[in-house]
């Protein structure tokens, strides 16, 4: 083994309770300062090997067979306190999903500051001081003061960039990146994949970057391994990769990333009538002003996009339109009629007929229940059926979303990213409702599986006139589904229009700004980003 090389993965095989094979002899290593990028669909094991290199595997599931050597050391010759000593400290991990990460019931800043003062490397005054350096990196808001709020007090975004700094708050020799800027907008990606680079270099930290996003990770990533149903399909060097793929899944999985960039939302139709409208809402937090005059309208078999980066409102308003959130004025009309502020003071009919598609699925689904128990009781709840008659509903949904019905017995736990994604669209599918509210449905998806569950939001609204709010970051999807877009900043918008006008302007410069921040399948796009911003300030810097 090259005395380089920081980690060695061989013949790694993580088996099932029940026999079921999730990584089937996989072999990596990674170097000092060097990114390997695991792609792949959905369930294709790229969170398990993450997870594995630490020498960790979830419940129900038990690394049967490979050496995990990290520095010289056999991560799994190590007993349990051994192992906890090298978590965290040499080799930390970021997970998919931040909010099912944090504590609720302790500060931001107590959380990142914890793993450092417990392996003895920093005092915790040095940890704080460092955490607020992270912060400030990060582009958190108010990064002096960031950490004294709690999970629930910051933007999914924002919470996401906290977990990273919680990440490298022991400067880890490893990284394991699990989809870090899945819930990032394209501005604020461009900010946390810059930190990434420049703490790899500066650093000589290694990653495993794990992700579905062949864009994002063409950034970063030296090497790409594309993993298939928990095999090996191919791996080599990034722009090998992306332009001269040896296997036909590899390029189909390039093919998809880069048509989405191309497409525009197919010709639809959309009937006068208005389902949803928003006029003039205001809402707080406390004394926060965090929605502004706002005024939305949806019609019949419509999908309108609100954009925009993380902490804008675009979540929020999505509260607002449920009722999880009361504005302090402003109007909700639902098909012309006016509707209660508050959930609770929705009758079951209204609910019914408006659902949402949370963002991150580990925090809106209970992971005691079964599939069936979670995508039949709505069944059962909205329409009074006998359970053989909801058993037939649910198992239509899991069809429609790409489930297998052998996993009606399975709890999310036992499930990846995407699929616990999918149980939640099936979910509110399965109160045939009038509108759904989607936030961030495929943020959590691989491509392929993307691709299908766009196929089917689109069928669906074809077919029984459904109208979608459709709350993202993602500019691709909002090319290839949106007929209207609203683009959001500071919790009002600056632009409503036509999806077409929006992409085509001219533009906002806000929404020149986002448009120019997406990533391009090209792995020295990044590189072309910090060279600008260079020349720019040199410019600036030349007139001063």
């Amino acid at each position: 083994m090259d005395d380089r090389t920081i980690l060695n993965i061989t013949g790694l095989r993580l088996v099932s309770v029940a026999g079921h094979v999730i990584v089937d002899r996989v072999d990596l290593h990674l170097q000092r300062g060097e990114v390997l990028g695991l792609i792949g669909e959905s369930g294709a094991g790229k969170s398990t090997i993450g997870l594995a290199s630490m020498c960790y595997a979830r419940a129900g599931v038990h690394i049967e067979h490979g050496e995990v050597m990290l520095g010289g050391i056999n991560i799994r010759a190590l007993d349990a306190e051994g192992r906890r000593n090298v978590r965290g400290k040499r080799i930390a991990y970021i997970a998919q999903s931040a909010a099912a990460a944090f504590n609720p019931a302790h500060s931001l800043m107590d959380q990142v500051c914890e793993a450092p003062v417990i392996h003895g490397l920093m005092s915790r005054t040095e940890a704080e001081a460092w955490a607020r350096q992270l912060f400030t990196s990060l582009d958190l808001p108010d990064p002096q003061n960031f950490g004294s709020r709690y999970p629930h007090q910051v933007s999914g975004g924002q919470l996401q960039r906290a977990m990273a700094a919680m990440a490298m708050s022991c400067r880890p020799d490893v990284l394991v990146l699990d989809e870090p800027t899945t819930a990032l907008d394209v501005t604020t990606q461009i900010e946390v994949l810059i930190l990434l680079k420049s703490l790899i270099r500066e650093y000589r930290t290694a990653a495993l970057y794990i992700t579905h996003d062949l864009a994002v990770v063409a950034q970063v990533a030296d090497r790409i391994k594309v993993l298939r149903g928990g095999k090996e399909v191919e791996e080599g060097l990034t722009d090998q990769i992306l332009h001269n793929a040896q296997q036909d899944y590899t390029a189909r999985l390039v093919a998809v990333r880069g048509a989405a960039a191309n497409e525009r939302a197919a010709a639809h139709t959309v009937k006068p009538e208005t389902v949803l409208s928003v006029i003039d809402c205001h809402a707080y937090y406390g004394d926060f002003h965090v929605i502004k005059g706002v005024t939305l309208d949806v019609k019949k078999g419509e999908t309108v996009a609100v954009v925009g980066e993380s902490g804008s409102g675009k979540s929020t308003l999505a509260r607002i339109v449920t009722g999880l959130l009361p504005p302090r004025s402003g109007q909700l009309l639902f098909r012309g009629q006016a509707m209660p502020a508050t959930l609770k003071a929705r009758d079951k009919e209204l609910k019914r007929r408006m659902q949402l598609v949370y963002q991150i699925p580990d925090v809106a689904i209970n992971p005691r229940q079964t599939l069936l128990e979670i995508i039949g009781r709505p069944v059962q709840f909205y329409f009074d059926v006998s359970r053989s008659q909801a058993l037939r509903r649910v198992e239509e949904l899991m069809t429609l979303v790409e489930l297998p019905l052998d996993y009606l017995q399975r709890r999310p736990g036992q499930l990846s990213g995407g699929q616990k994604q999918r149980v939640c669209i099936a979910r509110a599918l399965a109160a045939q409702p009038d509108l759904i509210i989607l936030d961030e449905p495929t943020s959590a998806l691989d491509p392929l599986v993307a691709e299908e569950i766009l196929k089917l939001l689109r069928r669906l609204q074809s077919e029984l006139g459904l109208s979608y709010v459709l709350i993202t970051h993602d500019l691709d999807v909002v090319h290839r589904i949106a007929h209207r877009t609203a683009v959001m900043l500071q919790g009002g918008f600056v632009a409503f229009d036509t999806t077409e006008a929006i992409f085509d302007g001219p533009y906002h410069p806000y929404t020149e700004r986002l448009i120019k921040a997406v990533p391009v399948m090209r792995s020295d796009w990044l590189d072309g980003i910090l060279a600008l911003r260079a020349q720019t300030a040199s410019g600036v810097r030349s007139h001063v």
